[in-house]
Parts: C-alpha cells; structure tokens; sequence
C-alpha cells in the first residue's frame, strides 16, 4: 500500500509540474515594429499582472491555458488566447492610433480645478482596505558607476479612509548585493517603502500643480487623447517666466468614470537651465528626476498597478561632490480586497530592502511580474561579481 500511495504522489507531482509551461512574450507596435514598454498584461487564470520591460518581454508562469489580455493607455486593448501562443518566440502586436490628432478640449473649468476633481474622486474610488503583492526593485549608480543593487517580494495592506491611509508590509523574499559608502547610503535609502503606498493613493506628487499658486508658475491644458477615445490628457508645463525647479505633468484620465489613468512627470529642462548649482555643503544639486504610476480600472476595482521613479543629482560633500543615481521600481503582481493575518515581528518596518537580510526561497525574480532586460541583467552580474 505505501508504495501504490508513493507511486501516485510522484505520478501526481509530475502532472502538476507537467501543467506548469513557462511563456515569454513580446509586445510590439504593429506599425513600428518597436517593443512597447510599460504595457499592462493579465494572466486572467491566475489574475496575475505582469508589465513589459523596455524590450516589450514579458515572462510567466501558468498551469493549463489562459487568456492573457494586454492594455496600454496608448494602444487597443487585445485578448489572446491560449491556442495563438507557441512554446517559445511569441511575438503580439498592438495597433496605436498615433497618427491623429490631439484635439485641444474647452472647459467651463479651469484644468486645475478638473485635476482636484479627479484627484478627490480616485483617492475615494480606491480599493481601501486592499493588499497588493508587488515585485519592488532599486538600482544605485555612484559616480557613473551600478555599486548596489535591490528587489523583492512584498505585500502590501493598505488600511484607513481618504484622511488617512496606512501600509502594512510583510516581505516574501528579497535579495541585495553591492557595496556603497555609508556617507552616501542616506541617499540610497530616499526611496521609503513604508510611506509610499500612502503617497501613491493621495496623489502626493501632484501637490505643486495642485496649490492655487500654480496657476502663476504653470500652463494647464486639457486635450482629447488620440490613443484612446475614453481619456482625455491634461498637462501642466512651467511658465517661461516661472522660477525655480519646476516639473511638466501629464495626467492621463477617463473622462467618463473621472478617474486618473496615469501620472508622469519628468524636471523641465527650461527650468533646470535657468537653475543655478548650490555649492553649500550637503546641498543636492538635481539635474535628472522621471517619474510614473499606472492606475488599473476593473469591474468595481480601482488600484495601483506599477510606478518608477528615477532621480539622478550630485551631492555636495565637505570635500568632494559626488554624482548618485537611484532608479525604483515597483510592479503589483496581485490584487486583493482580502486582508492578510500577520504578528507585529513579520512586519517590515525599515525604509529600504537594503536593510533586511537576503532571504531567497525561489528564483522569484525570472517572472517577478517585470521580467529584467538584457542590460539590467548584465548590470546586475557585474555588481554581483564586485562584492
């Protein structure tokens, strides 16, 4: 009787291993024939979302057959189903209506008063209480050169109401290697993990364009957005005449559901030419500052689906200034509105992997939601081989 119970175990593992196919996919725009970056695409078996990286890949895992729909704010959504998917070498193409134009939208309102409209009634759609699982990862370069290196597994419970909303982390597995001076190492630990959530879900980002003042500083616009009948896009640009260091906006909504979509903004090079360096010790001179959040609507749920931040300045020491360059990124791999039990010592409570012991179970990484591409995987050997 054991070894009839031993030999179905074993039959039955290997049918579940069996089951288990591991696809890449390539997603490309069908007139350029480019890969598109930053495309959103659900395993809809698994609910499992997954971004494609800048050479369009996206890798997964999956038992059986699933569809998987790709969405893009720029592009026509599309299903594909299992029986178009080959082994290996897939390669789907979304159509982009580029070619149109933006056509410039009259409002009785002022755009900045349409952005508060917006930004009040996404912060009330969210999914509050919700847990998200996401893949988190950091690059640091120190003088032109990648020193350290971060990511991991993380689930996130988001708690609280509009006033105030609060994160609980609990993390998975995680991984870092590299090696990094301690008087820079508060700059690599900029990016807080325990209040980013909240920043996300309040929209603190757009806080300059947001202050009645802005409107002295910044040139609002609302346009219909060529790409997708159902948004619109609204920009804030500084003013030729505006001071200090100041960002262009570019807020992507949903004109009917009146919610945002996507935020970006990226430093205005006007503004950073007319910017002069500080020279004062501790002074942090910015010359490069990206950001990105993606926002997914489905059915009644409304949540964070991938952000990426990139600032890049030289800091000012007593007695040399140093260049650092820290790129984050962070993608929801699963959404829930199930909260998870946990005790009070699982909880993360640091800003930065950076500071929790490595704890590697599975080579979460290969299909983390973002698959690496070539360059950052190149990048991540060499500082690997550097410690």
């Amino acid at each position: 009787m054991k070894r009839i119970f031993l030999f179905f175990l074993v039959m039955a593992s290997t049918l579940v291993l069996a089951q288990k196919v591991e696809r890449t996919l390539i997603v490309k725009d069908i007139d350029t024939q480019l890969p598109i970056e930053d495309v959103t695409v659900l395993v809809a078996k698994t609910n499992q979302i997954l971004m494609s990286n800048k050479e369009g890949e996206v890798s997964y895992m999956v038992n059986g057959n699933s569809n998987i729909q790709f969405s893009h704010p720029s592009y026509v959504s599309i299903t594909v189903r299992p029986a178009m998917l080959k082994q290996s070498g897939n390669v789907v193409y979304l159509k982009s209506s580029l070619n149109k134009l933006d056509e410039l939208i009259v409002t009785r309102q002022h755009p900045q008063k349409i952005l508060k409209s917006l930004v009040a009634n996404s912060i009330k759609k969210f999914n509050v209480p919700a847990r998200l699982k996401v893949f988190c990862r950091e690059f640091f370069k120190l003088n032109g050169v990648y020193s350290y290196y971060t990511d991991g597994l993380l689930n996130f419970q988001i708690v609280g109401d509009q006033k105030k909303l609060n994160s609980t982390i609990l993390v998975e597995q995680n991984r870092s290697f590299g090696v990094v001076e301690e008087e820079v190492s508060a700059d690599l630990l900029g990016y807080n993990l325990n209040n980013i959530m909240e920043n996300y879900y309040t929209f603190k980002y757009l806080a300059p364009i947001l202050d009645p003042k802005a409107k002295d500083s910044y040139y609002f616009l609302v346009r219909a957005y060529s790409e997708n009948d159902t948004y619109y896009v609204l920009t804030a640009t500084p003013l030729d005449n505006s001071k200090g260091l100041l960002d262009e906006f570019k807020i992507i909504y949903d004109k009917q559901k009146n919610l945002i979509i996507e935020v970006s903004s990226k430093l205005s090079e006007i503004s950073l030419a007319k910017t002069e360096n500080a020279t004062k010790t501790g002074a942090k001179n910015i010359y490069m500052s990206n950001f990105k959040t993606t926002y997914r609507v489905e059915d009644a749920n409304y949540f964070l689906v991938s952000s990426k931040e990139e600032i890049g300045f030289e800091k000012v020491y007593k007695k040399e200034t140093k260049n650092i360059q820290v790129s984050n990124y962070l993608v929801t791999t699963n959404f829930s509105n199930q909260n998870y039990t946990y005790r009070e010592p699982q909880v993360f409570k640091n800003k930065s992997l950076i500071n929790k012991g490595n704890s590697i179970l599975t080579n979460y990484w290969d299909f983390s939601g973002l698959t690496a591409t070539d360059e950052e995987l190149r990048i991540i050997s060499i500082i690997e081989k550097n410690m």
